[in-house]
């Protein structure tokens, strides 16, 4: 399953199928930081049993925001991507259109005045990180494949189980295949 990209800002790590680390089985990651020694990134298929207002209980408003486990470091940061820069012109761009912040001030307004929704922006706990060569390896042992071919919806999509067979998909025939292998080898 070799990727032939590299990782990337705004490119997505999709785990193989077989992963058996239960921090990252089945999970596709948005990179959000990559650089010589360290890469960043946030879990998009993930969803904690929080939500938002668990986390910030003096925001309040109509619609309630799911939270995403972004990774195994700092699980008590909370952090945000949106695609709202014209209601919120602030974070920096991790993907075209897509923004990375975690300013709650210029928020909670427009979430109590319910002006932001679900499809325009996504919370998360914590973040995914590899420190200096250690996600080459991971690559070169098969576990991950990077991509740079989805739409943005599913980015913010709140069907955690769809979006890791929808990444694998848009890769085209060459990985369609692997959608329907069991998550467990063993059962096969």
């Amino acid at each position: 399953m070799l990727s032939t990209l590299k990782p990337a800002q705004g490119r997505l790590l999709i785990s193989e199928p077989f992963l058996e680390d239960p921090e990252f089985m089945r999970s596709v990651i948005l990179i959000a930081d990559e650089t010589d020694s360290s890469t960043l990134g946030v879990i998009l298929n993930q969803k904690s049993l929080l939500l938002l207002s668990d986390l910030l209980p003096h925001i309040e408003g109509l619609i309630e925001f799911p939270v995403f486990i972004g990774g195994p470091v700092e699980r008590d940061a909370i952090f945000y991507i949106h695609r709202c820069y014209d209601k919120i012109p602030e974070g920096f761009e991790i993907a075209k259109g897509i923004y990375w912040s975690y300013n709650f001030d210029i928020i909670a307004g427009l979430i109590e005045r319910n002006e932001i929704s679900n499809d325009e922006i996504k919370f998360f706990v914590g973040y995914s990180g590899w420190g200096q060569g250690q996600l080459e390896d991971e690559l070169v042992r098969n576990s991950w494949i990077v991509s740079d071919k989805y739409h943005p919806d599913v980015v913010f999509s709140a069907l955690e189980e769809d979006i890791w067979r929808e990444v694998i998909i848009n890769l085209g025939p060459k990985y369609a295949h692997i959608i329907n292998f069991p998550q467990n080898p063993n059962l096969n």
